[in-house]
This record gives C-alpha cells, sequence and structure tokens, in this order.
C-alpha cells in the first residue's frame, strides 16, 4: 500500500523523542533515536517534570531536531547525540534533597549552550559552587518578572514578562561567574553567565501562561544555540519507516487497530515499511462504542486498504472484567487479555500459512514476532516513569498493563508523540481526514467510562447514551471542534418520575473538553439546546437512566477519562 505525500501547505512536526520503540518483551523499551542526518540536536534532561515533553513540543515548533533523556543518562549516551544545546528540566525534588533526581555534574562541564529551568536553573546553581535555599515566600501560578540585565536570552523581550511559576527553593547565592538577570518581588528568577553561554530561569517558560515564554526558548535554541531548523515531519516519516524496516528485516508483523487515530497512523506506517507482512488484528472486547465493531472494519479496510483480521473476544473480556471495579485491575485485565489474543491470533495465522504453503509444496515464510502499537505519550507518562522520576498518574492497557512474559516484540512508532503531531504525520501519509479527526477513545474502551462493575447490562445502557451524545455533538457541527464528548455510566441511582411512575435508575455524566494533546484540558462549555438535547434524548430513549449530568472539571485537577 502506498500513500502519496500530502499537497496540503507545511506545517511544523512540534514532537518528542521519536522513535520507533523497540522492546524485546514488556520490559521498558530501548530507544532507537531517528536522529536525522545534518540537523541539529537538542538534548533535554528529564528531572521528573510533568512539563518535560513540553519543552520539547516548543523546540519542535521551531523544527529542531530534540530528545528527552532521563537525568540519569550517561555522559557517553549524551555525547553520541551531539547535541548542540543542553536543557534541564523542572522537578518536584529539591536539590537538598537525599532522593533528589541525580544527574551527573558532568554535563554542565559539557561546553555546549545551557538552559535550566524551575529545578534544572537550582541544579545548575548547586553544582557550579552556589546555593539553593526554601523560600521564604513559595511562588506558585503567575507572576511579573523583571529583568534586570539584558542578555541574549532576553533579546527583543521586554522588561516585564508574564510567567507561570512553581517553585518552593530559590538561589540564594550565585557561582562564580553568574549574574542576576531577572527577579519578581520574592525571588531571584533567572542568572546567566555569557562568557560559557550557560543560563537559567526560575519559571516555565515552555507553559501556556508563561506569555513570553516561546520568544525566550527561541533566543536560547535558534540565536544562542545556532541549532538548524530542518527537523519536518516528512523526515520522521521517511527515517522511522526505514528504522521498522531494518529491525523487523524479513519477518512479520500484527497490528493492534483500534480504529483510532494513533493505531491507524502506526499500521500505515509499518505498512510503509514491511507491506503485506503486516496483519493488523481488531478486537472486539465487549467495551466497544455502539456499532464500531463492524464501522472499524469497513473504514481500515475500504479507506486504508489494512489487511484487517477481526476477533470479537467480548464474552472472553467481560467474563475476565466480571465483578472488577479497581480501575487500575480494569486497565491491568484488559492489557493482559489483549496481549493473550494477539498471541493466539498470531500462531493461528502463522498455522494458517503453513497449511497453505504444504498445500501449494510453498516454503511457508517467516513467523510473526513483532507486535505494533499506537502508543503515545500522554499514555506513557501517566503510567509509568520512563524518562525520569516523574509521578505514575495510571496504568494504561497498553503500556502499565503489559504482562511481564509477553512474546511478541513491540514495535511503537509514536511512542513520544502527542495526538495533534500523529495527526499531522497521518496528514503527511495521505490519510484521509475521516480517520485523522476521530476523536480519541481510549484502549480500555466504556470499561474507564463504567464507574463500578462492569455487566452486560451496564455496558449496554452506557453505548446507547454515549451514541446520543457523540450523534447531537455532532448534529450541532462541534464534533471537530472538541478534542473529546462522551458520555460516563455512574453507579449512583436516583429516584425520578416519568409517566406519573416512581423510577429508580442510573446517572448519566456527559464529558466534553477541549486539549491540545491530553496532557491538560478544559471543559467546554456546550450550548444550553445541545446540553437540552441531549438530556432528553437519553432520559427518553435509554433505559435504565433517568438522570443526566454535565463533568465542568479541568485537567488538572482530574483527568479526561472517569477511570
Amino acid at each position: 500500500m502506498a500513500y502519496a505525500n500530502s499537497t496540503a501547505e507545511p506545517y511544523i512536526l512540534h514532537s518528542v523523542v521519536l522513535g520507533p520503540y523497540i522492546s524485546t518483551g514488556a520490559s521498558e523499551p530501548v530507544p532507537r533515536y531517528n536522529q536525522p542526518v545534518d540537523s541539529s540536536t537538542v538534548v533535554i534532561l528529564d528531572f521528573g517534570a510533568q512539563y518535560t515533553q513540553l519543552i520539547a513540543r516548543r523546540i519542535r515548533e521551531f523544527n529542531v531536531f530534540s530528545v528527552v533523556l532521563p537525568c540519569t543518562a550517561s555522559i557517553d549516551s549524551i555525547k553520541e547525540l551531539n547535541p548542540v544545546a543542553l536543557v534541564l528540566s523542572g522537578g518536584p525534588s529539591s536539590v537538598y534533597d537525599a532522593d533528589a533526581p541525580k544527574a551527573d555534574p558532568v554535563v554542565l562541564q559539557l561546553g555546549v549552550p545551557t538552559l535550566g529551568i524551575c529545578y534544572g536553573m537550582q541544579f545548575m546553581a548547586h553544582h557550579l559552587g552556589g546555593e539553593v535555599t526554601p523560600s521564604d515566600k513559595r511562588e506558585y501560578g503567575d507572576a511579573t518578572v523583571n529583568v534586570l540585565a539584558k542578555n541574549k536570552l532576553f533579546a527583543g523581550l521586554p522588561a516585564a514578562l508574564d510567567v507561570w511559576m512553581s517553585h518552593g527553593d530559590s538561589v540564594a547565592k550565585l557561582p562564580d561567574g553568574f549574574v542576576e538577570a531577572a527577579r519578581t518581588e520574592n525571588a531571584l528568577a533567572s542568572i546567566a553567565d555569557e562568557k560559557r553561554r550557560m543560563y537559567a530561569v526560575q519559571w516555565h517558560p515552555e507553559v501556556a501562561h508563561s506569555k513570553q515564554g516561546t520568544e525566550l526558548l527561541r533566543n536560547f535554541v535558534l540565536n544562542i544555540s545556532g541549532a538548524k531548523p530542518n527537523w519536518t515531519p516528512e523526515s520522521f516519516i521517511q527515517t522511522t519507516v526505514e528504522r521498522i524496516r531494518q529491525q523487523v528485516g524479513k519477518g512479520r508483523a500484527i497490528c493492534a487497530l483500534s480504529g483510532g487515530v494513533d493505531s491507524a497512523v502506526a499500521a500505515v506506517l509499518v505498512s510503509k515499511a514491511i507491506g503485506d507482512r503486516l496483519t493488523c488484528i481488531f478486537v472486539n472486547n465487549g467495551v466497544l462504542r455502539k456499532n464500531e465493531f463492524q464501522q472499524v472494519q469497513d473504514n481500515m479496510r475500504s479507506k486504508l486498504g489494512l489487511n484487517v483480521v477481526a476477533v470479537d473476544a467480548s464474552k472472553r473480556f467481560l467474563s475476565q472484567l466480571g465483578g472488577i471495579t479497581d480501575p487500575e485491575t480494569k486497565r491491568k485485565i484488559i492489557g493482559r487479555e489483549f496481549i493473550t489474543v494477539f498471541d493466539d491470533e498470531a500462531n493461528r495465522i502463522v498455522k494458517e500459512q503453513e497449511r497453505k504453503a504444504e498445500l501449494k509444496k510453498e516454503p511457508a515464510g517467516s513467523e510473526i514476532a513483532w507486535l505494533v502499537q499506537g502508543t503515545l505519550y500522554p499514555d506513557v507518562i501517566e503510567s509509568s516513569s520512563v524518562k525520569g522520576p516523574s509521578q505514575t498518574i495510571k496504568s494504561h492497557h497498553n503500556v502499565g498493563g503489559l504482562p511481564a512474559d509477553m512474546k511478541l516484540k513491540l514495535i511503537e512508532p509514536l511512542r513520544d508523540l502527542f495526538k495533534d503531531e500523529v495527526r499531522r504525520v497521518g496528514r503527511d501519509l495521505g490519510m484521509p481526514e475521516e480517520v485523522l479527526e476521530r476523536q480519541p477513545f481510549p484502549g480500555p474502551g466504556l470499561a474507564v467510562r463504567i464507574v463500578g462493575e462492569i455487566t452486560p447490562e451496564r455496558v449496554e445502557i452506557l453505548q446507547n447514551a454515549d451514541d446520543i451524545v457523540v450523534s447531537e455533538i455532532k448534529k450541532a457541527g462541534l464534533y471537530k471542534q472538541i478534542w473529546q464528548s462522551f458520555a460516563v455510566l455512574l453507579p449512583v441511582k436516583s429516584v425520578g418520575v416519568m409517566g406519573d411512575q416512581r423510577t429508580y435508575a442510573y446517572t448519566c455524566a456527559v464529558r466534553a473538553v477541549h486539549s491540545e494533546d491530553g496532557m491538560t484540558a478544559d471543559w467546554v462549555p456546550l450550548p444550553y439546546e445541545v446540553l437540552k438535547s441531549i438530556s432528553n434524548r437519553i432520559v427518553n430513549e435509554v433505559r435504565g437512566i433517568n438522570r443526566v449530568v454535565y463533568d465542568i472539571t479541568s485537567k488538572p485537577p482530574g483527568t479526561i477519562e472517569w477511570e
């Protein structure tokens, strides 16, 4: 299958570490960086901040290749990437804590332009002879920074900056060679040693709340570091396809196809690399949306030309999920069962090939050794601390839920990309908008939207309610404007009255959010008429629900999904 390059206007791929990541099992994969030839690389050391990948995103906005490494990365592994610049991320610890993230201070002697952000500023000061102490007044949220000494980092920026702070410690004593570059009312906000091209800021320029943050990072990456802005989606596709081709060799692979954007783009990338040696497997896990089992099969075959094998394992999954109410347990059960189904299907496909080859008296071909998944970075960062000491939020079925004894080796070409970046890659592959604009749907399906026990009856109730939510959102012309919109079934019953009779039925929550990458989200103020139509239809058409509520929680403090 071949896809022509998109003829649309060029766009920016502003992502993070590019893989694919290759694993020999469920243990943590080793990154094989698709470092483009003749491009500049910025290395970001992760000290555990939830925003580390946003730093990489901002750098990618300048079309500059960037790699996120754990703060514990060896000096040799950093040097191998031949970085033109180094960024030290924020983090939740204090530099004087016994369990503070441990990075080799030699990184500060690499002789490349270095930018410390928040914890990174404190790490820099601490290891270069300065002093860090707890602040008299901690700073969290919006703040104003006054620039004291103009330097290349602040070139073209105003004397007062609107920034976003998140720190309880401050630099109390400067290292030799550094000068104060900026302050807030309460603390030192920036230091600089221009001779050594070392800069640090106490705030987070990578977040949207820091209004001049992008300009500051641009100054560091393009002007101070002199990085080449030549990293594009096309080069990502080329290097990723070539890497997959080398890794798989003459082998065969299966793809865990969900019908969503992530797995579809992953499947097309791998298909581009190994052609018909890829078989896509779409599993009905019993918690899909209404009519989705057939619709996904039709779309993936007719619109993408993929070789799709459909497996109805709904009874198998629902049996395993029976009586389970803990969200983490649900996710891990689903992850385990998916892998078991894929193992079974791989064996079945190989045996079928052997049987056909025997009849034709031809070689049977290679066995299936690889499993392709559409894992994205939000799945990874919320599931496990893979690059630094960031905190686990929840286990995603395709990351934290993988069994330790899985036989198939993983190919995850999108593992460090965000959703919007995946869509851009899909457009560059020439994939249809109908597939790319589909709202995200979680791998565990409706299992994480049914709070409490999962039963066939409750699945059917939610399928019907969710179908109404999506159809009304589409009818209002809002589907493409909203990141995600769906229904949640709560384990809460309330008294109602219908037809002059008392009812006692479930409560349904409606959720709609705006997001750029799934890491943060704001609830959508849906028009009252849309909410009215959704509520009326659910209560009137879905037996088992007599009350509808609207979720107005952002992320953070909540997550997009309820479980």
